[in-house]
């Protein structure tokens, strides 16, 4: 016979199990342009929740210093810890409603960038001068 600490033990792991299997699958996104497809991994912070609930959304995106794509967002994001580095793939934030692709490795300055997750794949689709309108959805 199973103890009642064991019992709830079990509860407790299964519930784990159930509850982060489902947060991971919304954790992925794809993004989606008349130039190629590519999914990200969201990070785990306050900013990009915010940005998975304002999913799907459609953006146009200007090309930035031939490193990045960046478009406004509809509403601002809340804050969220920030770096300066980021390398090809980064999904960021710049100001709080500047939304960013970078599809080369950089640094920017200070405050620097909200990592709001990264490319699972190759974002060269995006290394192209030229505005693009992408459309963002859960996957």
């Amino acid at each position: 016979m199973k103890r009642p600490a064991e019992t709830s033990m079990i509860a407790v792991a299964l519930l784990t199990l159930t509850l982060g299997g489902a947060a991971l699958a919304q954790d992925r996104i794809s993004i989606s342009s008349n130039w190629g497809n590519i999914t990200a991994e969201l990070a785990d912070n306050a900013a990009a929740r915010a940005l998975a609930d304002m999913l799907p959304l459609t953006i146009e995106m200007d090309d930035h210093l031939r490193q990045e794509k960046t478009g406004n967002l509809p509403a601002a994001l809340p804050a969220a810890s920030r770096q300066r580095e980021f390398s090809a793939g980064t999904l960021g934030l710049w100001s709080s409603g500047d939304f960013v692709i970078y599809y080369r490795d950089g640094r920017v300055p200070q405050p620097g960038i909200v990592i709001l997750g990264e490319v699972q794949g190759d974002v060269s689709v995006f290394d192209r001068p030229g505005k693009v309108t992408i459309k963002i959805e859960r996957e």
